[in-house]
């Protein structure tokens, strides 16, 4: 499972708290974090809209967007977390 932070350049209560988050979030479950960090006017840029990817500060997992252009909970991430993990168990065939 992929967790993203779209970070503005260091800056802002959202940008301290992902980051705090961050090795909260990677100790207590198995996922791989990646941290995509510009200058805010790069997310503003007709290139990037193409990427279909959320303006920061931001967070997915998978492809949701769980939060974009403002802070939110750790629980609200571990929630979607949370669902995303159960989904994942869903599609995984019991063996007889």
């Amino acid at each position: 499972m992929l967790v993203r932070f779209f970070l503005n350049e260091p800056n802002g209560n959202s940008w301290k708290n992902f980051k705090e988050m961050m090795p909260r979030l990677g100790s207590k479950y198995e996922i791989d974090i990646e941290v995509i960090s510009k200058p805010k006017a790069e997310y503003q840029t007709d290139d990037y809209f193409v990427l279909d990817l959320p303006v920061a500060p931001a967070i997915m997992v998978n492809n949701e967007i769980v939060v974009e252009g403002g802070n939110t909970s750790q629980e609200e991430v571990e929630n979607c977390i949370c669902r995303h993990l159960e989904m994942a168990k869903q599609e995984v065939p019991s063996s007889p």
